[in-house]
């Protein structure tokens, strides 16, 4: 009962504070946390771990506690592991696959959140966002930092202020066809790194299957064998074509993702056209001159379907600790206010509806936030929730298949039955 008092006057204290503007600096470090440390373990590095730490920053000030944070970069499913074999787990942890988190609450890994969190999400998060962190009926994190994966970015000072974006897939094509027949070729893909072909297709199939097949390809309740994947896959290789790509296919099979961005945005441009989410405007203000919002602008993902759709991606925020300063982190960082502090830097894009557009920075990350938050048809990242063993696994299963896909779509047949085989393997292991 005390904690659970304490743990009460520690976030009415936090929040009170965010409301008001908070306490001075030397009130705070005397605050109902002073001398307890809190961990925090996440994939953001550099510019993105510095933002984030000033968001950490202002909790520290209004409560008196220490956050340490810690950067897994891509292994935190294998740091996080390490830590809870050796029973020494980081107090909050940001995990991008909700089958993980799945996994972790069924080992009894996690602590469920608390209702005042739950409350705030309620609040502020619309029910798709809280179905992604319940498992079993018992909610256990939230997404702190979502990605709008329906995002096609171009560069303004190469296809002129007059360019108007292309609204569906049809069109999608023609703009393709018209800049290639001009002798450029306007379409950068990362094809390296098999996660944004996983993106390209996640797109695709979501907008010619619907959700619903969506949802049951991704619970593998369909094979992937199923007239569904070969008609997303025949459509997606309409705008892959060796015409449209800097270098032909073997160039981009050879292109990491930040590169396919500085292919757009740098200062010997090799194409106009990039797709990725939201981060993709990290890569162009770390890498290049260009200006997000004035040179590289965005547009939706070309429409297939009647619907407007969102494949959304981002990290969960979860607690691995029953102690009150890690409730108090969580309950915190699940206010609009925390969102909003990173939002202001650039960067970031939160599922939270109570995050005003004023906030973001420019007119670009406005309008992709805007289109997460407002989509009619949104879906997560499809790879995220199937087994890592098939899905977020760098040159096997999923993202190895659309590699293939890429290299030779006239293999289709085989891809999809390999790509079969191993999905049947990966489930029946349970990992879901």
């Amino acid at each position: 009962m005390r904690a659970t008092r304490l743990l009460g006057a520690v976030a009415t204290a936090v929040l009170v504070a965010a409301a008001c503007g908070g306490p001075d600096l030397a009130a705070a470090r005397s605050g109902p946390l002073t001398g307890q440390t809190i961990e925090v373990l996440a994939v953001w590095s550099d510019e993105e771990q510095a933002a984030f730490e000033r968001v950490l920053d202002v909790f520290e000030e209004r409560t008196g506690a220490t956050v340490t944070y810690v950067s897994g970069g891509d292994e935190v499913p294998t740091v996080l592991a390490t830590r809870l074999a050796g029973g020494s787990p980081p107090d909050v942890a940001g995990v991008a696959q909700p089958a993980l988190v799945r996994t972790l609450a069924r080992a009894g890994s996690l602590v469920p959140l608390d209702p005042a969190t739950e409350a705030a999400i309620d609040a502020g998060f619309a029910p798709v966002w809280k179905e992604l962190g319940t498992v079993d009926g018992t909610l256990y994190g939230f997404v702190f930092k979502a990605a709008n994966k329906s995002t096609i970015w171009y560069d303004v000072r190469q296809l002129g202020p007059g360019f108007v974006p292309p609204r569906t897939w049809d069109e999608f094509e023609e703009t393709l066809r018209k800049l290639s027949d001009t002798g450029r070729t306007p379409l950068s893909v990362g094809g390296a790194d098999g996660w944004t072909l996983t993106d390209w297709f996640e797109n695709v199939y979501l907008q010619t299957a619907g959700g619903p097949m969506y949802d049951r390809l991704a619970r593998h309740e369909i094979p992937w064998t199923d007239p569904s994947v070969r008609t997303a896959l025949q459509t997606l290789a309409r705008v892959f074509r060796p015409e449209h790509l800097p270098g032909g296919i073997d160039s981009a099979l050879q292109t990491e993702f930040a590169e396919s961005v500085v292919d757009v945005f740098g200062e010997d441009p090799r194409a106009s056209i990039v797709f990725e989410a939201d981060f993709v405007a990290g890569v162009i203000a770390e890498s290049t001159s260009a200006t997000v919002g004035v040179d590289a602008r965005v547009f939706p993902f070309p429409r297939i379907g009647p619907a407007s759709s969102v494949v959304s991606g981002g990290d969960t925020l979860v607690a691995l600790t029953d102690e009150p300063g890690t409730q108090a982190l969580v309950q915190f960082l699940a206010s609009s206010e925390a969102a909003s502090i990173w939002a202001a830097q650039g960067g970031f894009v939160s599922p939270n509806r109570e995050v005003r557009l004023e906030q973001y920075p420019d007119d670009s990350t406005r309008q992709i936030a805007e289109e997460l938050v407002g989509a009619d048809n949104l879906r997560f990242d499809m790879s995220d929730l199937m087994p890592s063993a098939l899905g977020a696994t760098r040159g096997d299963g999923f993202w190895r298949a659309m590699q293939d896909h890429l290299a030779d779509p006239a293999q289709i047949d085989r891809i999809l039955a390999e790509l079969e085989a191993e999905a049947t393997a990966a489930y029946a292991d349970g990992d879901s």
